[in-house]
């Protein structure tokens, strides 16, 4: 399939669960190779035709495995990609939205602050200086929005990928 797919290759497809649970992503040769495999079967095809010299193949959009798969409840790990992704990558004292964001404790670590969802919060370096190793108050400075652990569903881990997919929603939105 080597030049066929060339500008396929790297098209998202929603993978889903025996029972229509979203448990992956994939790219389109992963698909296809499930689909040929008679691995997965084809849910959804919005996207035309892969074609080579003697057969043509759907370019899927969503497929769903044939046999279950058990898998532990996805829970979002705390990491500084997903506390800058929670709040937006939007700095959450000054409104500010910048490519360089640090990540700061609440309450500091110094004074008992702990390295959880609801301590840390995505700063500007501005603001992040300005607040140094001092409490809100001490600070004189307030949050947006207070922080909180996001929710562990399949429209929070897919989200990136629903903009340009909108056919997946119904698939996703239940979960």
């Amino acid at each position: 399939m080597g030049n066929i797919l060339e500008g396929t290759v790297l098209e998202p497809v929603l993978v889903l669960n025996a029972n229509f649970e979203p448990i992956n992503v994939c790219n389109m040769r992963r698909a296809v190779g499930l689909i040929l495999n008679g691995k997965a079967s084809l849910v959804l095809n919005g996207r035309g035709e892969i074609r080579t010299i003697t057969r043509s193949f759907p370019r899927p959009s969503i497929i769903r495995l044939d046999k279950m798969i058990k898998r532990p409840r996805p829970i979002v790990r705390l990491t500084k990609r997903e506390i800058l992704r929670r709040d937006d990558f939007t700095c959450q004292y000054c409104g500010q939205r910048v490519s360089y964001l640090t990540v700061d404790h609440v309450l500091p670590r110094r004074l008992g602050g702990e390295y959880s969802w609801q301590n840390l919060v995505a700063a500007c370096p501005n603001c992040n200086h300005h607040k140094g190793g001092r409490t809100l108050e001490q600070a004189q400075m307030r949050l947006l929005r207070l922080p909180h652990e996001p929710p562990a569903s399949a429209q929070y881990f897919f989200a990136r990928h629903l903009s340009d997919n909108t056919e997946w929603l119904p698939f996703i939105e239940g979960w």
